[in-house]
């Protein structure tokens, strides 16, 4: 953690542990907008200091802001300011990196908390701006507030490279569905039961074949010739076959011009995305190297570049943590149960999902892998299931509980500076 990043977080530290009831403190509430914010400004006891204040998405807008807390502070006598925001997509963050960059105090508030404690203002659910920015600076003067990370210029690129990729996947997935489920069910139903993951010689048939018809009046040769970019032996031989002789019983709807154009066009665009994808993963790569924790987390068995990438942006700082649990808490995989008048053996304990999400995938595909493929962690995952082998899930709750242990180790290596030792691993 950097020496100014350590600083903020001790002065986080202490303002959490006097904020309740404390008369020294403004509690400026903000939430966040695409053009315009509104601000709450209040104290820890209950007082409203000023109910709302407008301002522009700008850098006058920020100015006046501040101008006003100040002013607010000099005539209220509140020798404490802290500013507090709900994370609203994008639209908080230029306000946040302008406050933060005038070293003004900056808190996060989550959204779950924000909509559970809505109905508490005033026991009703009545969602409006006003009452939003109230709502934060209410949850702040109950220190129900969390810590602003600040990363740096290469741990934020390589987020923003995640985020872009997340998105480029979902087109991804949005257009093979657009492919099957708009144009293959109604022209061509048989090449959908038998896509399998030759994705170019899909395409190729999308494009110049759509119509089953045309298909079954070329001669086998010339359709494979037309549609196979290379011969890759017996098994796509198979498959092309396969689909040519379906296409002479094909049950398809006639094929319009526009069907053609529309296949032509979503062939185009996957190709594209995909091509992206790849670019993007390649500069993923690069800024990654940038990270001497990124060939370590390599070693471990099952975290390839993505999964590696992935456990680097989440964590970040490794030393921010002090513990195994706040790490496992991160990705959501600490256990939780109703035990209320219950034993603790009559409470089955579930995994949280309330962290990072993407890290819970990655980490448990990580798992997933290690479990099959690394002689080790396999062991010690065969001991997890020792004597439990018959109950129902078992093998995917023991995966989550070794995914937990990788992400522990992943951790520890980022701390210490250490590549993976396979002999540490009891089993």
């Amino acid at each position: 953690m950097s020496s100014n990043e350590a600083t903020r977080y001790g002065q986080f530290c202490q303002f959490k542990t006097e904020i309740r009831g404390s008369r020294e403190y403004l509690i400026v509430g903000i939430d966040a907008a695409k053009d315009k914010h509104q601000a709450f400004f209040g104290t820890a006891t209950g007082k409203t200091v000023l109910r709302r204040l407008i301002f522009e998405n700008s850098r006058a807008g920020f100015q006046q802001l501040v101008d006003r807390a100040r002013q607010l502070q000099a005539v209220h006598q509140l020798p404490k300011l802290v500013f507090g925001l709900e994370p609203t997509g994008n639209y908080h963050k230029p306000l946040a990196n302008w406050l933060l960059e005038n070293d003004q105090p900056l808190v996060l508030v989550s959204n779950k908390a924000i909509r559970e404690n809505r109905e508490l203002l005033d026991g009703r659910w009545d969602k409006n701006d006003t009452k939003d920015s109230a709502n934060v600076a209410d949850l702040i003067s109950q220190g129900k507030c969390q810590f602003f990370e600040q990363p740096g210029a290469d741990l934020s690129e390589l987020r923003s490279l995640l985020g872009y990729r997340k998105r480029l996947k979902k087109q991804e997935h949005a257009l093979r569905m657009q492919i099957r489920n708009g144009l293959l069910a109604k022209y061509f139903p048989e090449l959908d039961r038998l896509w399998g993951n030759r994705l170019q010689e899909n395409l190729a048939i999308l494009r110049w074949c759509l119509d089953p018809r045309e298909i079954a009046a070329m001669e086998f040769e010339a359709f494979m010739q037309r549609v196979a970019h290379r011969n890759t032996g017996a098994k796509q031989v198979r498959r092309l076959r396969a689909i040519w002789k379906v296409a002479a019983v094909s049950i398809g709807c006639p094929v319009t011009g526009a069907a053609v154009f529309e296949a032509r066009q979503l062939a185009d665009r996957l190709e594209d995305v995909r091509e992206r994808i790849k670019q993007t993963e390649a500069l993923m790569a690069e800024v990654a190297q940038r990270f001497g924790s990124y060939k370590l987390l390599l070693t471990i068995p099952g975290v390839g570049p993505y999964i590696a990438s992935i456990v680097l942006a989440a964590i970040g700082d490794a030393d921010r943590f002090d513990n195994r649990k706040q790490v496992i808490r991160l990705a959501g995989l600490d256990l939780n149960a109703k035990r209320s008048g219950k034993r603790s053996q009559a409470a089955p304990s579930h995994i949280s999902k309330r962290g990072n999400a993407d890290l819970r995938y990655a980490i448990y595909q990580a798992a997933l892998i290690a479990s099959y493929h690394d002689e080790r962690l396999r062991a010690l995952f065969v001991r997890y299931l020792q004597g439990r082998e018959k109950e129902q899930g078992i093998k995917t709750k023991m995966r989550v509980k070794l995914a937990a242990k990788l992400l522990v180790i992943a951790w520890t290596m980022m701390k210490n500076q250490t590549a993976f030792n396979p002999a540490l691993i009891q089993v």
